[in-house]
């Protein structure tokens, strides 16, 4: 990732030193890692929040630094677009982990903004999307329904070890999916859901 010189807000100069805003009331997010130019974690050049925390725990994982729940950094989402709005050369938000969907209140507050400004969204997730779309449908999991309706690409299941294939784009596993809008809807059809994300 190559290093910036300057910033071109005090915003994006607390991002990039690790402070905290000096709001508690805006959204903030529990962070692993942040790579600000990737071509490697979706179409194009993208920029990359790692959640910290992850339930799954896949023997082999790229990134077990994220399992902990209590660890990374936090970060203020305001200071987190500010750093987004320096590139204009970006495609969009790739969230990683960790597993996004354990913070995805948070989440949905920067993809919400990121498609504002004419970027994309891709998510992805250890679970796989039918078991989302499942506890999205239970009505107590209102911003998992969110954030997949904020999703363009979804990147579904487990790594697997077993499985692993690096000749795969965006994906470490063959039993992982590329899952855009019109695939989640064919699936939920599928399954016989309505799929509240896909429309």
């Amino acid at each position: 990732m190559p290093e910036r010189t300057a910033s071109a807000s005090p915003a994006a100069a607390r991002a990039r030193a690790g402070l905290q805003s000096d709001s508690e009331s805006r959204p903030s997010l529990r962070l692993s890692g942040i790579v600000e130019e990737s071509i490697v974690d979706g179409p194009g050049l993208r920029f990359v929040l790692f959640t910290q925390g992850c339930p799954h725990g896949c023997k082999g994982c790229h990134n077990p630094e994220t399992h902990s729940l209590e660890g990374g950094f936090i970060r203020d989402v305001d200071e987190l677009l500010a750093v987004y709005d320096e590139n204009p050369l970006l495609a969009g938000v790739t969230f990683s982990g960790g597993e996004p969907f354990l913070q995805a209140a948070a989440l949905c507050a920067v993809a919400e903004r990121v498609r504002a400004r004419g970027g994309d969204v891709v998510t992805y997730t250890g679970y796989t999307y039918e078991s989302l779309l499942a506890r999205a449908e239970r009505g107590d999991a209102s911003e998992i329904a969110r954030l997949l309706e904020l999703t363009d690409l979804l990147i579904d299941g487990p790594y697997l070890e077993a499985l692993r294939d690096l000749d795969l784009p965006f994906r470490g596993s063959s039993n992982q999916r590329l899952l855009d809008r019109e695939q989640r809807r064919q699936l939920a059809r599928a399954a016989g859901k309505h799929a509240t994300d896909a429309a």
